[in-house]
């Protein structure tokens, strides 16, 4: 059992200073994959990928349904923390009050935009349609949010999801397809 599992194991059962002990395993980790997700982000993010570690972080060891049960849970569960604070974002960037009535443009050019509102409405299609996938198929869902949020490779998300590099890179192929399609 790796050390990062025993602390998940022991903030489980109500350990108040084994969150402590939690963020230096794996802060550096995290910060990695906050900087590769908003690497992609249009020029002018204020963003920055140590505030997005820390909102995260902050979010998942304040949740009351922590039941992770392993480091590749836990880093999940870190993924969708980052998805959620970026899609909040964007709808608050997206009210009309800050141009939120810009037109949406296709998947294919989200990583070009250079508008950040243009991204915002890109990034709200996405996550509509993600959650559209996630109904119908929770591990192609999963693929693309380790892959795109959290900024993983194909294979730390074969890892993370517990199986091969060619059946991720299945899912990744099909859900882009299935995604592009849905936004298009």
């Amino acid at each position: 059992m790796s050390d990062v599992t025993r602390i998940l194991n022991a903030i489980e059962r109500g350990d108040a200073k084994a969150a402590d002990e939690l963020l230096p395993l794996v802060y550096e980790e995290l910060r990695l994959l906050a900087a590769q997700k908003l690497s992609r982000e249009p020029p002018g993010q204020t963003l920055q990928p140590t505030a997005l570690v820390h909102e995260a972080y902050l979010r998942l060891v304040e949740a009351d349904c922590r039941g992770w049960n392993s480091r590749n849970h836990f880093f999940m569960a870190a993924a969708e923390a980052m998805r959620r604070i970026l899609i909040e974002r964007a709808r608050r960037r997206r009210s009309l009050k800050y141009g939120g009535d810009r037109e949406k443009v296709d998947l294919d050019d989200v990583v070009l935009a250079c508008d950040e509102q243009e991204f915002s409405a890109n990034l709200l299609a996405l996550d509509e349609a993600l959650e559209k996938l996630s109904q119908t198929d929770k591990v192609k869902a999963d693929v693309v949010k380790l892959r795109y949020f959290a900024g993983l490779t194909i294979e730390q998300t074969a890892e993370a999801l517990g199986f091969s590099v060619n059946t991720a890179k299945r899912c990744w192929a099909y859900a882009r397809a299935w995604l592009l399609q849905e936004i298009g």
